[in-house]
């Protein structure tokens, strides 16, 4: 049983970061171009840049993979996903990289359950 008192979660921060694969890359994400997840953030890197199609077939992944799992699970065992352009060789790697504690009434909109969003955290606690 759940104490409902706590609703905090957890979710993994993620490092996302394009490595070749055995074929030649052809598309505009070179190795070690990628970006982070930290919450349900996006954080670009470096570049600053990083192409949609390849986006759009990591997004899916995302949430999954912040979230915890079984050991024997292919959602923690397996770390790459393949760019989605067929004549391409790159790969993209996911690495879990720390644990992020949320709580329930600081995500969600819901009106009974709304807190303090946690972007807005430390200014609520500053002030």
């Amino acid at each position: 049983m759940t104490d409902a008192s706590d609703d905090s979660f957890w979710l993994w921060d993620l490092k996302v970061e394009t490595v070749a694969g055995d074929r030649p890359m052809v598309c505009d994400h070179p190795v070690g171009s990628g970006f982070t997840v930290e919450g349900e953030n996006i954080v670009m890197g470096e570049k600053g840049t990083f192409p949609m199609y390849p986006l759009a077939t990591l997004l899916p992944f995302l949430p999954a993979k912040q979230r915890p799992t079984d050991d024997n699970d292919w959602m923690t065992t397996d770390a790459e996903i393949a760019c989605p352009d067929p004549h391409c060789g790159g790969r993209f790697r996911i690495t879990r990289t720390k644990k992020r504690q949320f709580r329930h009434s600081e995500t969600t909109g819901l009106p009974e359950h709304r807190g303090s969003p946690y972007w807005d955290k430390d200014k609520s606690d500053a002030g």
